[in-house]
């Protein structure tokens, strides 16, 4: 018999041996030792959201308008001359059509009380609105779990 032969006989010997001379593992049940019980959870969870709402409102055209009393235009109409204007800053320059003349008024009897308005909104922005809030949310739960055997 070879060295290696002899090994092997004696590792399957030795293997035997040691599975007839270890105890065999036994379970032993389980039994909880309480009757009955619970269980309190309390979560609070906080949140901050802020927000920015911008808002801008724009005029496409322009709006004119004159009232008064006790006045007459020299040209006999009250609309006034439409036409295209441009306007150049820092280089850039814009173009849209607006008023470029008004019609001209005179008191109707000179010395007399009168009262005249005139009013004139071109294109742009016309309203800017900025609304900054912060909301702030809390949840809390709470938990109870009962158990008995």
């Amino acid at each position: 018999m070879t060295k290696l032969q002899e090994a092997i006989s004696l590792g399957l010997i030795l293997s035997v041996i040691q599975g007839l001379l270890t105890p065999v593992a036994k379970a032993v049940p389980v039994v909880p030792n309480f009757t009955q019980g619970s269980m309190t959870s309390h979560t609070e969870t906080t949140s901050t959201v802020t927000e920015t709402i911008n808002s801008m409102d724009y005029n496409t055209g322009y709006q004119y308008s004159a009232t008064g009393s006790g006045i007459e235009t020299t040209s006999g109409t009250l609309s006034p001359t439409a036409g295209d204007v441009n306007v150049t800053i820092n280089g850039v320059t814009s173009s849209w059509k607006g008023v470029t003349a008004t019609p001209t008024y005179k008191m109707t009897t000179p010395g007399a009380a009168f009262q005249f308005t005139e009013t004139y909104s071109g294109p742009g922005l016309s309203n800017h609105t900025i609304i900054q809030r912060e909301t702030n949310v809390t949840s809390v739960t709470d938990t109870t779990s009962i158990f008995q055997q």
